[in-house]
Protein backbone atom coordinates (compact mmCIF):
# COMPACT_ATOMS: atom_id res chain seq x y z
CA UNK A 1 0.00 0.00 0.00
CA UNK A 2 1.12 3.58 -0.67
CA UNK A 3 0.93 6.60 1.47
CA UNK A 4 -2.29 7.89 -0.71
CA UNK A 5 -3.77 4.27 0.00
CA UNK A 6 -3.50 3.87 3.92
CA UNK A 7 -4.60 7.69 4.18
CA UNK A 8 -7.84 7.13 1.67
CA UNK A 9 -8.53 4.05 4.65
CA UNK A 10 -7.55 5.46 7.18
CA UNK A 11 -10.34 8.74 5.90
CA UNK A 12 -12.78 6.26 5.23
CA UNK A 13 -12.66 5.15 8.27
CA UNK A 14 -13.31 7.78 10.23
CA UNK A 15 -16.15 9.51 8.56
CA UNK A 16 -17.92 5.92 8.06
CA UNK A 17 -17.29 5.13 3.89
CA UNK A 18 -15.75 2.37 2.30
CA UNK A 19 -12.91 3.13 0.49
CA UNK A 20 -13.48 0.43 -2.74
CA UNK A 21 -15.99 2.45 -4.63
CA UNK A 22 -13.14 5.20 -4.28
CA UNK A 23 -11.97 6.85 -7.85
CA UNK A 24 -8.46 7.89 -6.80
CA UNK A 25 -6.81 7.86 -10.21
CA UNK A 26 -10.30 9.92 -11.46
CA UNK A 27 -9.97 12.74 -8.47
CA UNK A 28 -6.45 13.50 -9.17
CA UNK A 29 -6.54 13.38 -12.87
CA UNK A 30 -9.36 15.48 -12.97
CA UNK A 31 -7.05 17.90 -9.90
CA UNK A 32 -4.68 18.08 -12.19
CA UNK A 33 -6.63 19.45 -15.16
CA UNK A 34 -8.15 22.03 -13.55
CA UNK A 35 -4.93 22.62 -11.28
CA UNK A 36 -3.13 23.25 -14.64
CA UNK A 37 -5.78 24.61 -16.92
CA UNK A 38 -7.80 26.82 -14.59
CA UNK A 39 -6.33 27.47 -11.65
CA UNK A 40 -4.07 25.52 -8.56
CA UNK A 41 -6.62 26.40 -5.59
CA UNK A 42 -9.63 25.09 -7.89
CA UNK A 43 -8.64 21.49 -7.48
CA UNK A 44 -9.47 20.39 -3.93
CA UNK A 45 -12.61 23.01 -4.78
CA UNK A 46 -14.08 20.86 -7.95
CA UNK A 47 -12.73 17.80 -5.63
CA UNK A 48 -15.19 19.08 -2.95
CA UNK A 49 -17.70 19.76 -5.67
CA UNK A 50 -17.25 16.45 -7.27
CA UNK A 51 -18.12 14.71 -4.11
CA UNK A 52 -21.05 16.56 -3.38
CA UNK A 53 -22.29 15.83 -6.59
CA UNK A 54 -21.44 11.98 -6.33
CA UNK A 55 -23.22 12.10 -3.19
CA UNK A 56 -26.47 13.44 -4.51
CA UNK A 57 -26.19 10.28 -7.17
CA UNK A 58 -23.56 11.28 -9.64
CA UNK A 59 -21.76 8.66 -11.58
CA UNK A 60 -17.98 9.43 -10.52
CA UNK A 61 -16.15 8.98 -13.33
CA UNK A 62 -18.72 10.53 -15.76
CA UNK A 63 -18.98 13.79 -13.77
CA UNK A 64 -14.85 13.78 -13.74
CA UNK A 65 -14.97 12.96 -17.00
CA UNK A 66 -17.63 16.18 -17.63
CA UNK A 67 -15.71 19.00 -15.73
CA UNK A 68 -12.27 17.74 -16.89
CA UNK A 69 -13.78 18.55 -20.57
CA UNK A 70 -15.00 22.06 -18.83
CA UNK A 71 -11.28 22.48 -17.82
CA UNK A 72 -10.12 21.72 -20.74
CA UNK A 73 -12.44 24.48 -22.39
CA UNK A 74 -11.59 27.20 -20.01
CA UNK A 75 -10.55 29.78 -21.65
CA UNK A 76 -7.04 31.58 -21.31
CA UNK A 77 -6.48 35.06 -20.24
CA UNK A 78 -5.60 37.56 -23.05
CA UNK A 79 -1.79 38.05 -23.24
CA UNK A 80 -1.06 34.22 -22.37
CA UNK A 81 -0.85 31.28 -19.89
CA UNK A 82 -3.34 31.27 -17.51
CA UNK A 83 -4.08 33.28 -14.36
CA UNK A 84 -1.89 33.90 -11.59
CA UNK A 85 -3.42 31.98 -8.50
Amino acid sequence: MTVLDDWVTAVCAELGLDPAPVPVPTVLDLARDVAHQVVRPGAPVTAYLLGLAVGQGADPVAAASRLAELAGTWPVELGGGRPAD
